[in-house]
Formats: structure tokens, sequence, C-alpha cells
């Protein structure tokens, strides 16, 4: 058995990685627990949004809790590259949701008005065709227009996910990679106790379950239920281009290094990570149809990710009631909150408790809901 830690955090992902560092930035000791390449790591397959506008539309607190995410990015992005030297890939500036009809302008339209009847912090703009084709020149005849939003950017998650790690250790963090944690158990003297299928064990005062898909099967461990489910995206990426695109959209980008990806689909396909043709011809023609251009790109890949789910979509952040100091967050917005999650959610856990975390994103709603 290993020396007491102030922190464990289990799961090596954005999610935990972010959470870890912002602890041990706090000065806690915290041990990193990561299961390794063998896990359903959504960092491998995200599309690399930190996307606001339409988030979190009908539930304040996360659309509120969401745009400060999006104001700590910019903060949170120097940060990462002053402790680690690596550029993270992180362009601000706005994102555009491309529509392809009068009716999806109109449907725009109006989530701008319900942005603003809600109190949302973020500005969007509703760009007819012409004003479009001055920043976005080589879209095709039926584009109609896109909404711009100032808070949307883009961001390597690998290369976030490096970062991270990079900078948790250099602020004293280990991390432990292949450990897939099986049992969490509770002594009044030592803590929490997480141990692997060969009794290896790590101790700490508190505890943040991480870990993904994973999460459901801990969680129980410390008296949660939290239901999560894996719900599949797919992307492709195409051979190196011209730039062409100077932000970021809500279906097709292109990476500092020139490649083109496009996504991303959402498909109930249990923990399958697979591919199919035509989910991929899908994501090809309406990539063709906002620019044409790419008509002529080479596809490169094709890969498919899970993402987290809760029963309605949103976050969980909670203490578990049956085991104070131990705590569970997860979400499918890993890229978006990491800011948040790194620079307000990890200390507040360093302490002990959720900080700033909404309490309506307690598991308890699925209670309630279910009733």
């Amino acid at each position: 058995m290993t020396a007491g830690n102030d922190l464990i955090v289990i799961g090596g992902g954005l999610i935990g990685s972010a959470l870890a560092w912002g602890a041990a930035r706090e000065g806690a000791r915290v041990t990193l627990l990561d299961e390794g390449d063998i896990a359903h790591r959504a960092s491998r397959g995200n599309f690399g949004l930190v996307w606001l506008q339409g988030k979190g539309l009908g539930h304040p607190d996360y659309m509120h809790w969401s745009i400060r995410a999006g104001q700590l990015w910019p903060e949170f992005s120097a940060i990462l590259q002053e402790e680690t030297g690596i550029d993270i890939g992180w362009r601000g500036g706005g994102g555009l949701h491309f529509c392809l009809s009068e009716d999806e302008m109109e449907a725009r339209r109006a989530l701008i008005s319900r942005s603003k009847a809600e109190g949302a912090d973020i500005c969007i703009e509703l760009l007819d065709r012409e004003s479009l084709r001055e920043i976005a020149p080589g879209i095709g005849p039926e584009v109609r227009g896109a909404s711009l939003s100032n808070l949307d950017g883009e961001v390597s998650p690998l290369l976030t996910l490096r970062a991270l790690q990079n900078a948790f250790r250099t602020h004293g963090g280990e991390i432990v990679v292949n450990f897939t944690a099986e049992r969490i158990r509770h002594d009044r003297d030592l803590g929490f106790i997480v141990s692997d299928a060969t009794g290896c064990e790590f101790t700490g005062r508190r505890l943040a379950i991480a870990a993904g898909l994973g999460a459901n099967r801990l969680a129980s461990q410390i008296g949660l239920e939290l239901g999560l489910r894996p719900e599949r995206g797919q992307i492709v990426a195409t051979d190196r281009v011209a730039p062409f695109l100077r932000h970021p959209t809500n279906t097709i980008r292109q990476t500092s290094e020139g490649t083109v990806l496009l996504g991303s689909s959402h498909e109930d396909a249990g923990f399958s990570t697979g591919t199919d043709m035509e989910t991929i011809a899908r994501l090809c023609r309406t990539g063709t149809r906002l620019f044409p251009a790419l008509r002529s790109a080479r596809l490169l890949r094709a890969w498919g990710a899970l993402r987290i789910m809760s029963p309605d979509g949103l976050p969980i952040y909670e203490e578990a009631p049956e085991m104070p100091g131990a705590f569970v967050v997860t979400c499918h917005s890993g890229v978006t909150l990491a800011s948040l999650h790194g620079l307000e959610l990890g200390p507040a856990l360093a302490e002990g408790h959720l900080g700033p975390a909404p309490r309506s994103m307690r598991s308890v709603r699925f209670a309630v809901q279910t009733t």
C-alpha cells in the first residue's frame, strides 16, 4: 500500500487530468490513476471544439457554467503553455454554425433570441450569405448563412491532455498508468482505499471518480447510481490542404496542421467504437456541400469514439452522501469544461468540496424524475 494522498483521482482523461492538475497547483498531494489505452478515452476521438452557442438552453445553471468555462479558456491555455511549453492549439475568436436552408436560419434566430431571454453572457450574431462569404469565401451555393458566437473556439484534445499531465507532474503529482480501479473502500484512519485486481492499493483522504463510462460501477461502491451510457460519434480526417477556414464550425474544422476534420455523428451503438460507410459518406457529403473544394481532398482515416452521456445529457457533480470526501465528476463536454475543471473545480476538490459546481447537477435529479 502506498503512502496516503490528499486526493486520489480515478480516470486519466481530460476530466480527471484537469481535476488532478488543478488540485496539485493548490499544493495538494495527488495521485492520478489511469487505466491506459484500454480505456474508452473520449479525448482520442473528440472533435476539439470549445462550443457555447446554444449550450444549456432550458438549463440555466448548465448554460452559465459552460459560458464561464468559455471565458476562462484564454487564461487556461496560457497557463498550460507557460508551465509546459506545449502549444495546445487553442484558437478563439468565435465559431460558425452553418445553415443550409431558410428553416435552419430561422431556427438560429430563435436560438439567439432564447439565449438573450435566458440571460446568456454570450454574443451570437446571425450572418447572411454575403456577410459569411467575407470570412469563409469558399462556401457552397446551398449555404444560406451562419451564426457566429464570440466565445466558441477550438483546441487539440490530445495536446491538451498531454499538457495537463505534464503540468500535473511539475506540481508534484504522480500518474499511475495501466491501473484499473476495481474496488473502493473507506477506512476511518486511512481514508479511501482504491485497489485493482492484483491487490495494489492507493490511499487518500479524498477521492474523485472521473472514470468516464467506468464510473457507473465505481460510483455504486460509494452509494451513487449514475445511469451513464455511451453514445458513439464518428469523425473523418482528410489530408492537408491549403488554409481555407479560420473559424471552427459545428461540422467541420481545419487543424493548424492543415488537415480537415468532418464530424460528428450521434449513434446508439453500445460500446462499439467502429465506423460504417453510411455515416462516413454522410459526413463527407455535408462537408462538400459546405465547401465544394473539399471534393478534391483525400480521405486519410475515420474513427469512432464514445461520449459519456448521463440520462439527461447534463454533467454530474456530486459528493457521496454516505461517504463524505468521495466525489463524482462526469460530463460529455470534457473539452469545453476543461478550463473550469482545472482552474476552479480541481482546487475546490483539494479542499474537500465542489466549489462553484451547480447544485442542480447532482444525480438525485434522476431519482426525482423517476418518481
